[in-house]
């Protein structure tokens, strides 16, 4: 899988690259950064449950029982990191109770609503490929504090970047040991693939609406007023 993810890692990199640049900009934009994964990440848990829930429905399939395991506990890692976004964004200046009543923007729609539907109407494992891309991009360790000296804005500012440069790391080696271990037909195979090459690029776009190279919002649309490498 990682060699099918090689042809996008370009530009998703360069589109992180492009977020993270030390210019007079970076602040709005890691303020627009931590409402667009608020919109990400409040997701993770609700659809690793739907998945889970639809590996319990599947009892003739050999691969939905460790599945379903895995999606279970690892909902439960990922419990409550929503929350480290709001928190993150109030100590940067931004009101959180607006960040979570903000429409999430289409781009964060795209990468996400893609995953719920082929959960619900495919196969869940797909799931796999969706979790492989968000943990296999982990923030760099030293991100945070660049981004803390760049915007002056408080170090306790930037716990969620902080904290996924660790936690990824090793949530990226338990998927790649679950992937090796469970007996994948060729057309779950593909389902993982191919949520794994559209995760990849969808998440590439909303880095670069963010990062300034292509509209966040749909013409006509209100932007968020502005405030102030990877992702959780």
């Amino acid at each position: 899988m990682r060699l099918k993810l090689a042809p996008a890692a370009p530009a998703l990199a360069a589109a992180t690259a492009r977020l993270w640049r030390d210019d007079r900009g970076l602040t709005a934009r890691y303020t627009a950064y931590l409402r667009a994964m608020h919109g990400v990440v409040r997701a993770s848990v609700p659809l690793m449950e739907l998945a889970a829930q639809r590996c319990s429905a599947m009892p003739r399939d050999p691969v939905a029982a460790p599945l379903g395991a895995y999606l279970r506990e690892h909902a439960e890692e990922e419990r409550g990191h929503d929350r480290w976004l709001l928190e993150d964004a109030a100590r940067a200046g931004a009101d959180p109770g607006e960040v979570a009543r903000a429409l999430p923007p289409p781009a964060v729609a795209r990468l996400v609503g893609a995953q719920y539907y082929w959960a619900a109407h495919h196969h869940p494992v797909g799931l796999l490929g969706y979790i492989a891309v968000l943990e296999g991009n982990a923030p760099a360790p030293w991100l945070a504090d660049r981004l803390a000296g760049a915007t002056g804005l408080p170090r306790a500012a930037f716990r969620t970047v902080r904290e996924h440069a660790v936690l990824d790391t090793g949530h990226r080696a338990e998927l790649d040991a679950l992937l090796d271990r469970l007996d994948l037909t060729p057309a779950q195979e593909s389902a993982v693939a191919v949520s794994a090459l559209h995760t990849a690029d969808a998440l590439a776009a909303l880095f670069a609406r963010l990062g300034g190279t292509a509209p966040a919002h749909p013409p006509g649309a209100p932007a968020h007023p502005p405030e102030g490498e990877g992702n959780p």
